[in-house]
């Protein structure tokens, strides 16, 4: 029992740091020399590199960031071996648990990272990393929902939370209108619910400006040096 709550704190802690490692700044630093949460809207995310340094960069870094909550899932999630040191009451396997425990870690450590002064991005791109190894069919209808918004609105913003929004809801319609039998519903759905309200609340900011009109558009176009 106690080695088995040593396991979990070590996957805990190290989904924490996988998801605080600072990709935007490395990359900005890197290409720039600079930090990217001097510039734009100063968040040290995808979103941001792309609006200051152009759309290669912050593609560059929303891969990486999304990279982490993979890694954090099937990689650090696979130090568990053996059962839970606490009864799991829910229809998921003890894996699968603990792949959704290792993936709210990474997502944290995004949002709030050690490496960085606790300051870092909203954990969209790294929650995305995470759901589609956990919630593959409804993380692929968001990021639908995303590109669709962002293409019409070029407000990146708006579609990550309407992206994020499409997950409950993807799951809520396929189980309950299309007669889907998804694996651990019970329990998936308030945990997504969790993940979207977690979103929802790195961008109030930015629900702010969206609602005054002052929140940026996203352009594609290059950047000049």
């Amino acid at each position: 029992m106690v080695y088995n709550m040593f396991t979990l704190a070590v996957i805990i802690v190290l989904s924490y740091l996988v998801g605080s490692i600072p990709t935007s700044i490395i990359v900005t630093k890197i290409a720039k020399g600079i930090d990217i949460r001097d510039y734009g809207s100063g968040n040290a995310g995808g979103t941001n590199v792309m609006r200051v340094l152009g759309w290669k960069q912050g593609l560059l870094v929303i891969l990486l960031d999304a990279l982490k909550g993979v890694l954090a899932v099937i990689v650090v999630a696979r130090l568990h071996n053996g059962t839970m040191p606490f009864t799991n009451a829910t229809p998921f396997d003890d894996f699968t648990l603990v792949q959704i425990i290792a993936g709210v870690s990474a997502v944290i450590g995004h949002i709030w990272t050690v490496f960085a002064g606790f300051r870092g991005g909203k954990g969209i791109a790294t929650a995305l990393g995470m759901l589609l190894m956990i919630t593959t069919v409804d993380m692929l209808i968001a990021i639908g929902v995303f590109v669709v918004v962002v293409g019409i609105s070029r407000y990146v913003s708006l579609g990550s939370i309407l992206g994020a929004i499409a997950v409950p809801l993807a799951l809520v319609v396929r189980e309950n209108i299309f007669d889907v039998n998804i694996h651990g519903y019970n329990t998936l759905l308030p945990f997504v619910i969790f993940v979207t309200l977690l979103v929802i609340f790195t961008h109030r900011k930015n629900v702010v400006r969206l609602l005054n009109g002052s929140e940026h558009k996203i352009s594609f176009s290059k950047k000049k040096s």
